[in-house]
Formats: C-alpha cells, structure tokens, sequence
C-alpha cells in the first residue's frame, strides 16, 4: 500500500538534499515536463489539461515559497504528443524541452515502468537537472512492487524513478524512495490526489488550497505575534489572545468533526438509500480530505475511527463501480487503522466494530476475484468479531445484527463451495436468528433487511438441494415483505435490487416445476427493475451484474420456449451488459468466466435453432478459446462444470454438421472433465444426463432423470433444441 505524503513532505527524487531553483528562473522555458507511457495517454490528456487550466487562488499568488515565487498560472506544461521514434535516441526536442523544464511529472504505471522511453526521460532529467523536483503520479499498479515475490508485474515505478542520482547526474546504486500523488481512484478522490500534485509544485500545503477558513486563523495568530515586539503589557494580551485563539481553533475542530461524524454517520444513511455513487463518493473524499490535513501523530482515537470510516466508505463507493484495485487498497489502508485502534484498546466492542466492516470488505473482495478459501477465512474471523462484541455488551442489538451479518456471510460461502448440507444447517438458523431481531423492533430497517436476506439465501441453498416447493416458498415470502417495506420506505434502491433479483429467482424456480408462463413473467418483471435501476446509477457494477445474468438467464427460457426473436433481443443486451463487464476488470471471475460462458452459449444455441451452423461454430470456438484461457484455473467444480459446457456445445454444434465422430469425442470430453464427488443441484444433474444420453448411456442418464423428476424438476432445457 502507498503511503501519500503531504505536499510539505514531497521528495526529490535525484538528491533529497539539494535546494530547489526557484520558479521564476528565466531558464525554465516550461513549467513541467510530463512524461508517460503512450497506453496512458488519456490519463495523460486529463492530466495535462487539468494542469493547464487550473488557476491559482489570489491570495496565493506571488507568495515566496521554497520552489520561489507563486505563480497565477501553472503552464507551459510540455506534452509529447507523438510516439518516440525507433531509435534510441530522445531526439533534440524532446532532451531541449526536458532541459527547459523546472519539474517533471511522471505517469507511473506498469506500462511506464516497462517504457524505455519514460525510464530515458527521467534519465535524461536527471543528468540536465540533478537538483530538480520529479514528482511521481501513481494512475496504476503498485510502488516497489519487484520486491514483492509474484507481484513483479505490478510494479509501476519506472526503474530511474527507483534509484538516486548523484549531483553530477550519474546513477548510484541507492534506492530511491519517492512519494507519489495517487490517481488511481475516481471523482473526488482523484481530485484530492491532483490537488496535491498541485501543491507539491508550489511549495504549499494542501491545505492553502482548498481550507480558506485555517488560511484566516493563521493570518490572526501571525498578527498576534507579530505584534508581541511592542512590550511586556501588549506581550500580556497577545497571550490571552493566543489561548483565545487556541480555544476558538479548539472550538472549530470539534465543530469540523462533528459535522464529518454527521456526514459519515446519519447524512450517510439517508443518503444510501438513492443509489447516487457520485454524492456518497463526494461525502467520503471530504471527509477524508479533512483529515489528510491533520498531524496524524495528533489525531485522537475518535479522529482515527472517523478517518477510517471514510476510507471503507470510499473503498465500498470503488467496489461498487467495479474499479477493484482502489478499493482493496482503501480497504487496506482502512483495516491496518482499525487494527492498530483495536490493539490499543482490545476489549473495546466499538472498535471491534469498526475493525469487523473491513475485514469483511476485504473477504468480499477475495470472493469477487474467486478466492473463495481466503473469503470463508475472512468471514471467519467476522463471526469471532461479533461474538467477542456480544461479550462485551450481550443486550446491544446493533452487536446481535452484526453476528446475523456475520453467520449469514459465512453461510453464503460454504454454499458457494458446494458445501450445501453445512449451508442449510447455518442458514436455516440464520432465519430463526433473524425473525427473533425483528421481533424485538418490527419498525428497525436494518433488522427488515437482515430478515429479507435470510430469506432470500436460504431459499438459494434449498434450490440447490433440490427442495424445490420449499426455495419458492421463502422467495414468495420475501417478495411479499419486500412490497410491504417499499411502501413504507420509499424509493430505497436497495429494496429495489432485492425485488429484481427474488423476481427472477422466482421466475427460474417455477419453471423449473414446468410453470414456464409465470416463470416467463416473474424474469421479465426482474429485467423491467432493472432497467430503472440502471438509469439512476449505470456506474454501478453490481447493478449491471445483476441485470446482465437476468437477462441471460430470460433468454435461454425464451429460447427453450422457441420465442427466438425475445431470445436474440435478450443475448444481444445481455451479453452486451456482460462485455463491458468483463473489460473493466478481468480479475472478478463471474465478470471473465461465469457471464461470458452463459453468453456464448446462449447466442450459439440461439444460432442452431435458427439453423446458422457456422455462426454456432464460431461461437463455440469462441467458448472453447475462453475455457482453453482459463485451463490452468479450471480446478474448482464450477470451473469443470463451465469447462464440460462448452465440449458439450462443441459436440452440439459437430453433431448439426453432420460430424458424428467429431462430437462424440467432444461430448466425452465434456464427461471426461465432470466433477467427481461434489454435491450438484438440479440443473447441473440435469446437464449430466444430457452429456450421458449422447454418447449412449442410457442406463445412466435414466436414473438421473428418474431422480430429477422424483423432486419434481421439469424445466424446459434450452439446450434441447
């Protein structure tokens, strides 16, 4: 994790000790020299003209600084805006530019760190300029990571930027140990990161820019001291002005952080609800930037537990828009707080509290990203969180909500580890646990919303063991509660994705009993949500996820019901929803595997019924390239099963072209990579004996089917036709 410095504190990365040439030395044709890999090059065109644009505060300007006078504006900024030649020199522009530049601004990234053209430019500075201030913009990868074993590919400091330069511009072989402006993140979060760039370049602190109001306080406490050269009377005075001031700074910090424990706390809650990222991102990044001007030795125990608030809050805002590197790092940075808070005071059930949102975060993430053992660990020592909470304060009910929280996240994670009879047990009794919360306050939203997700998994783990009456039981009962708490609450987005997501479990849950005509309007009620959904937020990942396996998941019934025209529209929008997904991080499995697999085989499939043999043929090469991609992975029972589906659709598709050998050796080898004893739910059993009938065991595929119809399965199979 990179640890930012305050503008005060930006290091020099060629001598840490040289004194900085003023900016108003006429030499200095630019004012930065920015350099960059040309793979960042919009971050790069952001960046330049963000610089270019920005307009010093008035009262700043012509101040003396340690880097001179405070310009009005920051520019020239010089930008190469061609690719370097194949040479291997800068040419004379490029090295003239550099030479005339009072600072260079680096883009790191791992790209960067792997240009030669970067590295030579910061060479090339380095040797022109020895006493001159590079500053480091982190807008991807990790700083020093070559000396993290297997995460070399991260690194995103070019390796110029990573050693000292001596005063005659020669390499040495020291480290070193830039600070760098960060930004990775988005909306008020990269603005902080840019403003402190800003003040870097200056010579101010951040504050000066965006704090006018401790601007004024000290001008009043320079005054005062100013004056105390007139005699031991007014001496007298200023010390009873300075205690006023003192008292009035006072005054004003706990009047700040009341207004940011307000902003965290109640502004928060009322504010989730709207699903508007952009205010709840514009919320934190304030928060934060309060306290990134403050001494951090200073900060009291309450200031620490606010400032980590903000950064979970900003990591969750990160999470949501898919942009998973900066909110595992937030996460992080937020979680080493919180622990070192809870070792300073061990038995303190608040702090465990604090400390319990982040572990959990950090869990989701690892279960995101297919990490599934990780994950289960995480939610491990949640439960103990909350059980040591409990402890300390048996009657808290907010203590008891979050042991709910925690037995129903780890209950989640041994289902999706295919553990189902261990999840039924932990489920089934998080229901009970959850009914009693709401019990004992029937208007509490939170302990409404514990009971709806107590329903809705437990209804989930059911499916999967095949109680089939049972799961449509617990999602007509939550649907049921769902309307009750809408009515109630408002236009709550939250309700609103709970509603989408139990419409279309329901739907898939009444046709897989053979009701296809509810099934088919349960899925399309979930798909109408949904589109609401997206148009009050479209950054929000979660939403589009969703959304996107709904909308698959109606066309491969659309499909089965031979409504091919509904089933074209459906692949069209959902695989759509499910590329972009997959291109804004490859690292969340469901995003690179699970809804790319549902999407090519639904549109190949879709492609045999209307007879278009060689579209279903490059579809289903295109799965079998995807799965190929993802072999050295497939190890887990979901990845074999993914692996078997696209053998069998190979097999399909060779089958319709007349290539009977071809596909029975495609469909053996969908049996060849079938897991082996694993508990499967219904529509994978039901996948098995497809497999098994086409290459001719019949015995066996019967017996499967007798058991699939003995709980009462019946749904029309998409891949039938």
């Amino acid at each position: 994790m990179t640890i930012l410095a305050r503008p005060s504190e930006w290091a020099r990365t060629s001598n840490a000790t040289a004194s900085p040439a003023p900016i108003a030395n006429g030499s200095h044709h630019y004012f930065a020299f920015l350099s960059y890999s040309h793979r960042d090059q919009e971050m790069a065109n952001w960046l330049h003209q963000a610089l270019e644009r920005f307009v010093v505060p008035s009262h700043l300007v012509g101040r003396i600084t340690d880097h001179g006078a405070v310009p009005k504006r920051l520019t020239p900024i010089f930008r190469d805006l061609n690719e370097l030649p194949a040479s291997n020199d800068l040419g004379v522009e490029i090295r003239s530019a550099i030479a005339a530049s009072r600072f260079l601004i680096v883009l790191c990234s791992p790209a960067a760190a792997r240009s030669r053209w970067t590295n030579a430019e910061i060479e090339a500075f380095k040797r022109a300029r020895p006493e001159g201030c590079i500053f480091a913009v982190i807008v991807d990868g990790e700083p020093f990571a070559t000396d993290l074993a297997g995460r070399e590919e991260e690194e995103c400091l070019p390796q110029a930027l990573r050693y000292r330069y001596d005063r005659r511009g020669r390499p040495t072989t020291h480290k070193a140990e830039p600070l760098a402006a960060d930004l990775r993140g988005t909306g008020e979060v990269r603005r902080l990161g840019f403003l402190k760039l800003v003040a870097g370049m200056l010579g101010l602190g951040l504050d000066e820019l965006v704090q006018r109001d401790t601007i004024r306080r000290q001008r009043r406490l320079a005054a005062v001291a100013g004056s105390s050269l007139v005699g031991m009377l007014i001496a007298t005075g200023l010390a009873v002005t300075a205690i006023q001031a003192r008292d009035e700074a006072r005054d004003q910090r706990r009047e700040a952080e009341g207004l940011v424990g307000f902003m965290l706390g109640d502004l928060r809650t009322k504010l989730q609800p709207l699903g508007r990222l952009d205010v709840l991102d514009s919320v934190g990044a304030r928060a934060l930037a309060y306290y990134e001007e403050q001494d951090k030795g200073g900060l009291s125990d309450e200031s620490l537990a606010q400032r980590s608030k903000a950064l979970t809050l900003l990591g969750e805002i990160a999470h949501t828009r898919g942009d998973m590197n900066t909110a595992i790092r937030l996460y992080r940075e937020a979680y080493e707080s919180t622990a070192e808070s809870l070792r300073r005071d061990p038995k303190n059930p608040d702090r465990m509290y604090e400390h319990a949102q982040n572990v959990f975060w950090i869990g989701a993430i690892d279960r995101q990203q297919g990490r599934l053992p990780a994950a289960e660990a995480a939610m491990r020592e949640y439960q103990r969180l909350a059980q040591s909470m409990i402890a300390q304060q048996p009657g808290e009910l907010r203590y008891r909500l979050e042991r709910s929280y925690a037995n129903n996240n780890l209950g989640v994670l041994v289902l999706e580890q295919r553990r189902y009879r261990e999840a039924s047990r932990i489920l089934g009794s998080e229901l009970a646990d959850s009914e009693a919360l709401l019990a004992s306050d029937p208007g509490s939203a939170a302990y409404q919303d514990r009971l709806l997700e107590a329903l809705a998994w437990l209804s989930d783990v059911r499916e999967k063991t095949g109680e089939l009456e049972d799961a449509i039981g617990q999602r007509e009962r939550q649907i049921s509660l769902l309307r009750q708490s809408m009515t109630s609450r408002g236009d709550d987005k939250g309700l609103q994705q709970k509603l989408m997501t139990a419409e279309r479990v329901l739907g898939r849950l009444f046709a897989s009993r053979g009701d296809v005509s509810r099934g088919l309007e349960h899925m399309r009620n979930a798909t109408a949500i949904g589109q609401k959904l997206l148009a009050t937020e479209p950054s929000n990942t979660e939403w589009v996820q969703y959304i996107s396996d709904g909308i698959l998941e109606l066309g491969e019934l659309q499909l089965a019901m031979r409504q091919l025209d509904d089933a074209g529209t459906s692949a069209r929008s959902g695989c759509d929803m499910a590329n972009r997904l997959a291109a804004r991080d490859s690292s969340v499995s469901m995003w690179r595997v699970d809804l790319p697999v549902r999407c090519f085989e639904l549109r190949a499939r879709l492609a045999l019924a209307r007879s278009e043999p060689a579209e279903a043929q490059a579809l289903s090469a295109n799965l079998a390239g995807l799965m190929e991609a993802e072999r050295s992975k497939a190890k887990s029972p979901d990845d074999r099963i993914d692996l078997a589906i696209a053998h069998m659709l190979r097999g399909d598709v060779a089958a319709r072209l007349g290539e009977r050998a071809g596909a029975r050796a495609a469909w053996q080898a969908g049996l060849s990579v079938w897991p082996k004893g694993v508990e499967l739910q219904p529509r994978e059993l039901a996948l098995h004996a497809s497999l098994l009938r086409k290459v001719g065991q019949i015995s066996e595929s019967a017996a499967i089917a007798r058991k699939l119809a003995g709980i009462g399965y019946r749904e029309p199979d998409f891949r039938k036709v």
